[in-house]
């Protein structure tokens, strides 16, 4: 009895995960979602960055035929690991986070943003507050009288971007180089510096223009005093396991976004405008050549610093991969960053 038992109870068992295995198995047979989650970057905060972001939102609900609803996120990381999860589809990432979907992710990048200008870059900036005397020369000096503010650590304009280009080159860790180092966004950091709270941060040269426009009265208070070279702008990024069908439409929403002559084209417009965008271009992976080429010089850096020959020849054998494959993009479009 014990035995029979014990047999029923594991061809229960079994058929039982088999059921499991075949529910689990029925939503990637059942077609397009009939759902999109887009994530945004609140650069800014959600109150200000929502009404911004969701007429165009409404505009590709309405075109792709598939409701597309916003998910906003404080952090960079939280928006990869919403893509990771498949929280979200798709969504608007700086270059570094970018990277990061791809590698973590399961993304691709299907389409980049360029400015108001017609530019598809943009620049990391050093900022202090107006008056106060504050050189480059002093915050290289590294006398660890300055409170610095950077940006979250997969930013690229508020931290890879500085490293890279700025103080990596000399040799100068932030860390060891202030008094204080606090990260926080591009936003908090231009008020910190504003009031005399930060002596010093990062930020882009996107961030100033919303500031300008949302706190004129706090931008006045600021300064650049150092830029860096052009970097990668923002780009849109998907899961690649995507309705291949659903997601040519969303490559189509963007890349024809504001282009037209009719009225629909001009209020188009005005939603760019709003969001300091001149509209939306092709792109792939090879987009972010840039970010990696940053990313790999930063980690040569690190295995210098620490002496194992191992480690420094594979950094060393990276760096030339990606810096000769951002070459190759660059060769192939000299307007590429």
């Amino acid at each position: 009895m014990i035995r029979r038992t014990l047999i029923l109870t594991t061809l229960a068992a079994a058929l039982s995960l088999s059921a499991c295995g075949r529910k689990e198995a029925e939503p990637a047979a059942s077609g397009p979602p009939t759902e999109l989650v887009f994530s945004i970057l609140s650069a800014e905060n959600q109150a200000s960055m929502q009404p911004l972001w969701q007429p165009l939102l409404d505009d590709m609900s309405a075109q792709i035929g598939v409701k597309v609803k916003p998910y906003f996120a404080t952090n960079y990381t939280s928006l990869v690991e919403a893509m990771r999860f498949k929280q979200v589809q798709l969504g608007w990432f700086s270059a570094s986070p970018a990277l990061q979907a791809i590698n973590r992710a399961d993304g691709e990048v299907l389409g980049r943003v360029v400015d108001a200008g017609g530019d598809a870059t943009y620049k990391a900036v050093i900022i202090v507050r107006k008056g106060s005397g504050i050189t480059l020369d002093k915050v290289l000096s590294c006398d660890k009288s300055l409170a610095f503010g950077i940006g979250d650590t997969q930013s690229t304009s508020g931290t890879l971007a500085p490293k890279a280009y700025l103080f990596t080159p000399r040799n100068i860790d932030p860390a060891t180089c202030f008094k204080t180092v606090r990260a926080a966004s591009h936003q908090a950091n231009v008020f910190a510096v504003a009031n005399g709270v930060l002596d010093v941060a990062t930020n882009n040269s996107v961030g100033l223009i919303f500031a300008a426009r949302e706190n004129p009265q706090i931008a006045e208070k600021i300064e650049v005093i150092w830029s860096s070279p052009p970097l990668p702008e923002s780009s849109i990024v998907v899961r690649k396991d995507l309705d291949p069908a659903l997601k040519e439409k969303i490559r189509q929403f963007f890349l024809t976004y504001g282009t037209g002559t009719d009225a629909q084209a001009d209020k188009q417009r005005e939603v760019l405008k709003g969001l300091a965008y001149g509209g939306f271009r092709p792109a792939d992976n090879s987009y972010l050549n840039p970010v990696r080429e940053m990313d790999a010089s930063e980690n040569l850096a690190a295995a210098r610093r620490s002496g194992d020959k191992a480690r420094i020849a594979k950094a060393q054998a990276e760096f030339e991969k990606v810096s000769a494959e951002a070459a190759a993009t660059r060769a192939a479009n000299p307007a590429a960053p």
